[in-house]
């Protein structure tokens, strides 16, 4: 029997909320990114970006305008595509 997925699709709510844990994953991927960038993934510098803009702001304000603020851009798929093993292309940027 071949790989299925067809409960992901049986209902909106199920297909939304499964693309929300694809979501929070680029923004893992992507974050972590933010550290290797550095060439110290253990990045004092970093890590009190992260505190200030992401972490500390709770629910204050809106998730995508947070780490907008800690990356300057808005997070990379292609973080993520590298994790799981994929080739990437670079992401244009927005002007």
């Amino acid at each position: 029997r071949l790989p299925q997925f067809g409960h992901l699709f049986s209902s909106d709510a199920y297909s939304a909320g499964y693309y929300s844990y694809l979501w929070s994953e680029v923004m893992d991927a992507d974050t972590w990114k933010a550290f290797e960038e550095t060439g110290d993934v253990w990045s004092p510098a970093v890590a009190a970006k992260m505190r200030e803009h992401i972490l500390s702001n709770g629910n204050i304000i809106d998730r995508a305008d947070a780490y907008r603020a800690f990356r300057g851009r808005d997070p990379d798929v292609n973080a993520l595509l590298e994790v799981r093993g994929f080739p990437t292309t670079p992401t244009p940027r927005r002007r």
